[in-house]
């Protein structure tokens, strides 16, 4: 009789762990799975345990890590919550928001969630086995490292699951960081003999300068742990894939027409919503703290929290409310997206304490609006058009529900008849639920000449995150040995 785990050791599956969070798991995995896609392999990416605030809805109608959102695009297919069984949130410092199979089930403090990780297994090995039906291979993208000690009890983000699936490892390191032998040696020390034995291959990210004076520590690295280096990957420039959680600040703003700041919250999420500002040439896009002086601006952004009330008080605290109608006075425009959004209201209501202790809040009113949190999760994938007819697409991931008489003129009118948001009368404020408005181009040149650009350049930004999955498709090919990768999965040449 086949037992479940003899179902998952039966699937071709090759893991990818990192010797440091930031390593280029992320960024390794879309790489393979997009090679090993253009190689005419059915490929799906899978990572058992994600935490992170940035997430996509899946058109099964679920919540996963942006993350897997694109490496499903590299696959050349739609993302699925078995693709990233469980979600970790964290709405607190010691906490968060725990979601299974793309649906939330409530809050755990670390302690609780680290005791129901053998539970959270068994969903982790249903969404491996299914994905094993239908694909010939699965690429794993594991979490932080498998070093760390104090996690290694009930694991099943790294180590725990390669185990239990009985599945090969890369080590992958990142050299730019500097200390890199240590890092890759250092690791596999902390790894138990079984673990050891695991990992088939050592790769190392973000290489810059003369690979010849890199190849005496490679040998050395290999006669060191008996494990082969599969390949040094170059420092791509101009490069660029959404980060799995981190915020990056790199841009090019020489010709930057339209200045923007973002408070950089504790809790933001999903500020992928912004990548494609940082990378348009018209706009110098800024991360402030709630307590840094705010440089003038065109534009104020008020993003997604996880925590919409504990950042909104933080807000408050440092003056943003007076900074804001300031700037308004001034001419300048507001957006708001999701919990932003909300913070744009009269109030906001947690009678359950949904993201914190259980209130309300006063928001700072600029819409007559109010918002409600409720355990439900909104989670919805939508097109439509903006206030002026340009085309839009996005998803919603939100537990408020918002009232009030500035619905009437609304943002966004959606093809199924339904609206979002609200547009104040002098036409200044914009707020609404939608994630990734900016990443269609029609949309986002829309948008831009709203905030002040007369002449808004067009920006393809899905034609530009397609050719950066190729370009890193290229460098495997190029840098790595791949038919040792596909010798790993026994998949046939």
């Amino acid at each position: 009789m086949t037992t479940m785990q003899d179902a998952n050791r039966s699937i071709p599956t090759l893991m990818v762990q990192g010797t440091t969070s930031d390593a280029g798991k992320s960024v390794l995995t879309t790489a393979l799975c997009r090679a090993l896609y253009n190689r005419g392999y059915r490929i799906a990416p899978f990572k058992p345990q994600n935490m992170a605030l940035n997430s996509a809805v899946t058109e099964d109608g679920g919540e996963i890590g942006r993350a897997q959102a694109v490496q499903a695009e590299a696959c050349r297919l739609a993302p699925h919550t078995d693709m990233n069984p469980i979600l970790l949130k964290p709405n607190t410092d010691i906490g968060a928001q725990v979601i299974i199979h793309g649906r939330a089930i409530g809050d755990m403090n670390a302690r609780l969630y680290h005791d129901y990780k053998k539970q959270a297994m068994q969903f982790v090995l249903e969404s491996h086995r299914r994905l094993g039906e239908h694909y010939q291979a699965v690429i794993v993208e594991g979490a932080g490292s498998p070093a760390e000690i104090n996690l290694r009890q009930n694991d099943i983000a790294n180590m725990g699951f390669a185990e239990a699936v009985d599945c090969p490892v890369i080590l992958v390191a990142d050299i730019d960081r500097g200390g890199v032998f240590a890092h890759l040696t250092g690791t596999l020390e902390l790894l138990s003999e079984t673990e050891r034995a695991r990992v088939k291959g050592m790769v190392i990210n973000r290489f810059r300068g003369d690979i010849a004076l890199l190849t005496s520590g490679l040998d050395w690295l290999e006669e060191r742990t008996g494990i082969p280096v599969l390949g040094v990957l170059p420092y791509l420039q101009n490069f660029h894939l959404e980060a799995e959680d981190a915020i990056s600040h790199s841009q090019d703003n020489s010709q930057a027409e339209l200045k923007i700041i973002i408070p950089r919250l504790p809790r933001i999420s999903n500020h992928t919503d912004f990548d494609v500002l940082r990378l348009h040439p018209q706009v110098d896009l800024q991360y402030v703290g709630a307590d840094d002086v705010i440089p003038p601006c065109d534009l104020i952004i008020l993003p997604g929290t996880k925590n919409v009330r504990h950042d909104l008080a933080l807000l408050q605290q440092h003056g943003w409310g007076e900074l804001i109608n300031k700037h308004l006075r001034y001419g300048g425009k507001l957006l708001a997206i999701c919990g932003g959004y909300q913070m744009l209201g009269k109030h906001i209501h947690d009678p359950t304490g949904i993201e914190s202790a259980s209130g309300s809040s006063d928001g700072f009113g600029l819409f007559d609006i109010e918002t409600t949190l409720e355990p439900e999760k909104q989670l919805k994938r939508a097109v439509g058009s903006l206030f002026d007819g340009a085309r839009i697409g996005g998803y919603e991931i939100h537990a408020g529900i918002t009232t009030g008489s500035a619905l009437e003129r609304p943002a966004i009118h959606f093809d199924n008849g339904s609206t979002d948001g609200a547009i104040s009368a002098d036409g200044q404020i914009l707020g609404c639920y939608l994630h990734g408005l900016f990443d269609h181009s029609e949309a986002l040149a829309s948008l831009l000449r709203w905030a002040g650009i007369k002449e808004a350049q067009s920006i393809d930004y899905q034609a530009r995150r397609e050719y950066d999955i190729e370009r890193l498709s290229a460098c495997v090919e190029e840098h790595m040995d791949m038919e040792k990768v596909v010798d790993m999965l026994g998949l046939e040449r």
